[in-house]
């Protein structure tokens, strides 16, 4: 990638609570001092207990969203999430299409409450026309399955997706180990160059809503500010994993909390102070 700016255009719904979708998007990249810019695809109205209510957008105001930003300041770097129905799988398919950025897709399809983001006809339309066109995917375990008909109980099975996801069409695939069992988190990021299975302790917390959003948007974010795709993962997740571990407590002790995206990136790296830099201990997380 050459002359980033920064500028991340995020695909994705609306979090009413904040911890999820557009809203921990937008927190993310600017921790990481990128740009944010959004087309929204949905509003829902739901908290850490679960999603209550669900507005899909018209494909066509989708499609004025995204060209409104497009045409006008420009992406570096294009973050795609939850997408809802086929008529907007199809004009994100059709703006991205031989578009000159980087396309990270995650593939939205169910809430971390377990309520469903993705209409049952959509499914075909997001495997087959979209994700051929995205450089990078971040599909937890059930989208991994879901996307590839493969049964996902270990890690050498969570490669072989990866590799099958591959032969769809996608330069890399980030395939997230969380719901496997294990006292370490296990991340493959399967790629042309191979796989780089990346290994970290497991934090038994209640604070873990919208950690797929957030860590598909760390990576868009580094990757637009001209990291190469490894080294942005390897910060994504560092992000995530002191995001958990420093969650506000928000929410109902029987939900799922919020992150805490107030993390300072960019001041803990530029001033290390190893009293108080969140990423001290978490050097050689990756592996």
């Amino acid at each position: 990638m050459t002359d980033t700016q920064g500028r991340v255009l995020i695909i994705a719904g609306s979090d009413s609570s904040g911890g999820a979708g557009i809203q921990a998007d937008i927190k993310t990249c600017s921790a990481f001092g990128a740009y944010a810019m959004t087309a929204i695809t949905a509003v829902t109205a739901q908290n850490t207990l679960g999603v209550q209510a669900v507005e899909m957008m018209p494909a066509e105001l989708v499609k004025a969203q995204i060209d409104a930003c497009l045409s006008d300041i420009g992406a570096d770097v294009v973050k795609i999430g939850m997408l809802g129905t086929k008529a907007i799988i199809d004009v994100v398919a059709e703006a991205v299409d031989e578009l000159d950025a980087f396309v990270i897709l995650d593939p939205v399809a169910v809430a971390t409450s377990g309520d469903a983001l993705l209409e049952d006809d959509a499914v075909t339309a997001l495997r087959d026309t979209l994700l051929p066109l995205a450089d990078l995917v971040t599909p937890n375990v059930p989208e991994a399955e879901l996307l590839t008909g493969l049964k996902i109980t270990d890690v050498d099975d969570l490669t072989k997706a990866g590799d099958a996801l591959l032969e769809r069409g996608v330069y890399a695939a980030l395939m997230k180990g969380g719901h496997l069992d294990g006292k370490a988190v296990v991340d493959v990021l399967v790629s042309e160059e191979g796989a780089n299975i990346m290994s970290g302790p497991r934090l038994r917390s209640r604070h873990t809503h919208g950690t797929g959003c957030t860590l598909a948007s760390a990576v868009a974010a580094n990757m637009a500010l001209g990291l190469d795709l490894d080294e942005a993962v390897m910060r994504a997740r560092e992000f995530v994993f002191e995001a958990i571990r420093t969650a506000p407590g928000f929410g109902s002790p029987k939900g799922h909390g919020p992150l805490n995206h107030g993390l300072a990136i960019g001041e803990a790296e530029e001033n290390p102070a190893p009293s108080n830099n969140p990423f001290a201990a978490l050097k050689g997380l990756t592996s």
